[in-house]
C-alpha cells in the first residue's frame, strides 16, 4: 500500500529549499508513494523537473509578481486574499481543492507553512516539516513562536546550528527526539556537467577579478550591503568586478542602488538565469553576504566546483567550511564583507591555501544517502 503524501511549498522558485526539494523527489523510487504537489503559485524554474508521477497542484497559476506597477496590483491583491483565505478556512481547499482526500502525512518543505499544515482538517495525518533557515536571525520568530513547530511528528533541520536551536528549545525528551538532522541532497554530478556548458551572458575580464554571489534578491541575501563594499572598494583603486545572479521581490529596489552608487559599469545583476554553474566556474570569488541563513547550499555549489569563496558568518558556514578551513569566513556586516574582498583582492595569494584543502576535501553528504535517510522518516511516521 503506497503512502499518501501532501507536500506544501509556495512555488518552485530559485531557491535552495525548492531545488532541494525538486532534487528529492528526483531521486525517490516513482512506486513507492503516492505525492501530491501543492504550489501556492504555479511557477519557478524547478517546475519541469518534477517527475511525472509527481501530481502538481496550484493555488495560483502564473509568475511571481515583484513590482507594484498599477497594472499588477489588482492581480496581486487577489493572489494574496485568495491565499489568505484558504489559509483561514482550510476546509474549503480541502472539500474542493484536494477532494476530500485522506493522506498519510503532510509535509511542509518551507518553515513558511508552518500553519497551513498544523491547521490541516486532517487529524489522522502525521505532520512532517523541513526547516532550512536560522529562524532565530528571522525578524519577528520568537521562543514562543518556534515552539510551535514541535507540534509537528517530526522537524527536519539541515544544520548542527538549526539543530541545537531547537534542542535548546525543547522541554522534553519526547520534544528532542522530533528534531532530526538531514544533510541536503545534492547532486553534485549534475552541478559538474552543467559547469561545462559556456557562459554567455555575461563577459568576464580577463584583466581583472570577478566576484559572483548567485541567490533569491531580497533582504535576506544582503546584495544591498554588497553593492555598497562594492563601490567603497573601487573608491581606493581595488578595481574588479561583481556580478550578482539571481531574481525576487527585491530586484528592482537593488537594481535602483547600482545605479544610485554610480556602478554600473563595474557591477551587472544578470536576473534569473536557468543554469549558474558556468558562471561560477568562471568566476574568481564566491561570495555569500546574506545577513542569515539555515545551510547556505549555494556553498557546496561552490565548493563543488573549487571556488575561492569569501562567507559571512550565518548559520551553517562554519559547519560547512569546517571554521574557516575551506574558505574565508568573515563577520556578518558590511565591514566584515568589505574586509574579506579587500584581502581577497590585495592579498589572493592568501586564498591558495583554501584552494590546496579543498582539492583533497571529500564533500561530507551523498545524494543516495540523504534520500534514504528522509525515506527512513517517511516509512517510519
Amino acid at each position: 500500500m503506497k503512502k499518501k503524501i501532501l507536500i506544501r511549498i509556495g512555488s518552485l522558485r530559485h531557491g535552495g529549499a525548492e531545488k532541494v526539494l525538486v532534487t528529492f523527489l528526483k531521486n525517490l523510487p516513482k512506486d513507492k508513494y503516492e505525492i501530491d504537489l501543492l504550489l501556492n503559485l504555479h511557477s519557478g524554474k524547478y517546475l519541469t523537473e518534477v517527475p511525472d508521477w509527481v501530481n502538481v497542484m496550484y493555488l495560483n497559476r502564473g509568475e511571481m509578481i515583484t513590482t507594484n506597477r498599477p497594472k499588477d496590483l489588482p492581480k496581486k491583491a487577489y493572489r494574496v486574499v485568495y491565499q489568505q483565505l484558504l489559509k483561514k478556512y482550510p476546509k474549503i481547499l480541502y472539500r474542493r481543492k484536494l477532494k476530500k482526500k485522506q493522506y498519510d502525512i503532510e509535509f511542509a518543505a518551507i518553515h513558511g507553512f508552518r500553519d497551513e499544515v498544523l491547521n490541516s482538517p486532517l487529524k489522522s495525518s502525521k505532520k512532517l516539516m523541513w526547516i532550512h533557515n536560522d529562524l532565530t536571525e528571522v525578524p519577528g520568530y520568537t521562543a514562543e513562536k518556534m515552539r510551535r513547530f514541535f507540534n509537528y511528528d517530526k522537524i527536519m533541520v539541515i544544520s548542527e546550528k538549526i539543530q541545537e536551536n531547537f534542542l535548546s528549545l525543547a522541554k522534553n525528551e519526547e520534544e528532542k527526539s522530533k528534531i532530526v538532522r538531514i544533510h541536503n541532497p545534492l547532486d553534485t554530478d549534475e552541478i559538474l556537467k552543467k559547469a561545462e556548458i559556456p557562459a554567455l551572458h555575461y563577459k568576464f575580464s580577463k584583466e581583472l577579478p570577478t566576484f559572483i554571489s548567485v541567490g533569491t534578491v531580497f533582504p535576506q541575501k544582503g546584495f544591498d550591503r554588497l553593492l555598497k563594499v562594492h563601490k567603497r572598494l573601487l573608491e581606493e583603486n581595488l578595481l574588479h568586478h561583481l556580478l550578482i545572479i539571481g531574481d525576487g521581490y527585491d530586484f528592482e529596489n537593488i537594481k535602483k542602488l547600482k545605479s544610485e552608487l554610480g556602478i554600473d559599469s563595474t557591477s551587472t545583476m544578470l536576473g534569473f538565469t536557468e543554469n549558474p554553474y558556468p558562471y561560477f566556474k568562471k568566476a574568481d570569488f564566491y561570495i555569500l553576504s546574506s545577513r542569515y541563513e539555515g545551510f547556505p547550499t549555494v556553498l557546496f555549489e561552490a565548493m563543488t566546483l573549487k571556488k575561492n569563496i569569501i562567507a559571512t558568518d550565518v548559520s551553517g558556514v562554519q559547519e560547512m567550511l569546517i571554521n574557516g578551513h575551506l574558505g574565508l569566513i568573515t563577520e556578518n556586516s558590511e565591514e566584515g564583507i568589505y574586509l574579506g574582498m579587500k584581502k581577497a583582492l590585495t592579498h589572493p595569494e592568501t586564498f591558495l591555501t583554501y584552494q590546496n584543502h579543498l582539492e583533497n576535501y571529500e564533500m561530507p553528504f551523498r545524494l543516495k544517502k540523504s534520500v534514504d535517510k528522509i525515506m527512513e522518516i517517511l516509512d517510519n511516521l
